[in-house]
């Protein structure tokens, strides 16, 4: 974990919306220290996925924990560390705590969604194969490589699998040791939650986007949390005209049957009066006046 990761993280914790944070080795006790500072200072891990090209990247989601524990824990350490911005003052690492918050990112990473993967790509592989076999020619010979080719890949998908399953079953069995609780969220992803936690969509206003039930924020949601009118203060509420009154904006009544409107076009002076412009019209059989 540098300094420099820390001091950005903790501003943009001070907006108090989601943060996301990316490891470009994709080190996973980078971003689990990552979030034990955040705990410190009112932050909570939500969730993780990879990015960035060949998924080098990983990418953690934080977003605000408004529980009273993690209040008071928050202004404690503030308190305690308030150079904490430094990226260097800050509490110190506690084992257990961190060896959990890894456990929670490997496990969101390489869960049951990684073995579901897997077993897409064994019918891919075998699917692949059969075609490599018609590319090459189709003879008996052809088949026999393929099936070389299949066994091998097969082969590593097989080991991938049970490593998988076997560090999942690790990370299952240090979570619920620690009184974590199996869920599955609306994609149908399994997921630990914390003792008290809540599914996403619970009171939860992360609610979509790329981490499923937590990306509202990069959607256009609203932040978080939301933002109060100052005491006293109340926007001028426009007042409706009494019935059957135009509104401001109504549109003007038409003239009465036979009478002129307001662009009506102006009647001829009488022969003999005086026009518009105060000039008499001369006689009849008068010449005009110069």
């Amino acid at each position: 974990m540098s300094k420099r990761q820390t001091q950005k993280m903790l501003q943009l914790m001070a907006s108090g919306e989601p943060v996301e944070l990316t490891s470009p080795m994709a080190s996973v006790k980078k971003l689990a220290r990552l979030a034990f500072v955040a705990q410190q200072f009112g932050y909570e891990y939500a969730d993780v996925r990879q990015g960035g090209g060949n998924n080098s990247q990983l990418k953690m989601l934080i977003v605000p924990d408004l529980s009273p524990q993690a209040q008071a824990r928050a202004a404690q350490n503030w308190a305690q560390y308030p150079n904490a911005h430094d990226g260097v003052s800050v509490p110190p690492l506690v084992p257990d705590a961190f060896e959990l918050l890894k456990a929670r990112i490997n496990f969101d990473l390489t869960g049951k969604n990684a073995e579901k993967r897997m077993g897409y790509g064994a019918i891919g592989v075998s699917i692949g194969a059969v075609i490599i076999a018609y590319r090459l020619g189709g003879t008996s010979d052809d088949f026999v490589i393929a099936a070389i080719i299949w066994l091998a890949l097969m082969a590593i998908l097989g080991i991938g699998f049970v490593v998988t399953r076997k560090r999942n079953a690790k990370f299952a069995a240090r979570l619920q040791a620690a009184g974590f609780t199996p869920v599955t969220d609306e994609t149908g992803r399994a997921r630990y939650l914390p003792p008290g936690g809540q599914m996403p969509g619970h009171g939860n206003p992360f609610g979509a986007g790329p981490y499923g039930p937590y990306g509202a924020q990069a959607q256009g949601a609203p932040p978080f949390p939301q933002q109060q009118p100052a005491p006293g203060y109340a926007p001028p509420a426009q007042q409706p005209p009494a019935y059957g009154q135009p509104g401001p904006y109504a549109p003007q009544q038409p003239p009465a049957y036979g009478q002129p409107g307001p662009y009506a076009p102006q009647q001829p002076p009488a022969y003999g009066h005086p026009g518009p412009y105060g000039q008499q019209p001369p006689a009849y059989g008068q010449p005009p006046q110069h």
